[in-house]
């Protein structure tokens, strides 16, 4: 169960439930933070399709192996590297692992601001 108080907010394993894709979605703004993200545990060929944010955005690959596309631009990212994509920028990922691709995506935001972009 969250705890909320004036000083801190604790969000337990578990209290945020995953969608059926494996993603967990946390917004900051209901819990004093100006950070928000998706923690993403996705199967192979999954991942969102091209969007835009109005802040940067920010990945943490954990495990597996991803492509990011960034303005037109694919990068190959696997366990430990970081990416990050300007504000504005078109971009969107999809694992290409074998495995479960699970990533951070982090953004500067205390609520998740996404536009689908037309590809």
């Amino acid at each position: 169960m969250s705890t909320v108080s004036t000083m801190y907010s604790v969000i337990r394993s578990g209290d945020l439930q995953p969608s059926p894709g494996g993603t967990i979605k946390f917004e900051g703004e209901p819990y004093g933070s100006n950070v928000s993200f998706f923690h993403v545990n996705n199967l192979p060929g999954m991942g969102p399709d091209l969007h835009k944010h109005p802040y940067p955005e920010t990945w943490i690959v954990r495990s597996g192996k991803v492509r990011i596309s960034v303005g037109g631009e694919d990068i190959e990212a696997g366990p430990g590297d970081i990416v990050v994509a300007g504000a504005e920028i078109p971009h969107k990922f999809k694992n290409i692992g074998t495995e479960r691709l699970e990533i951070i995506c982090i953004h500067s935001s205390p609520r998740i601001i996404q536009e689908a972009v037309e590809e």
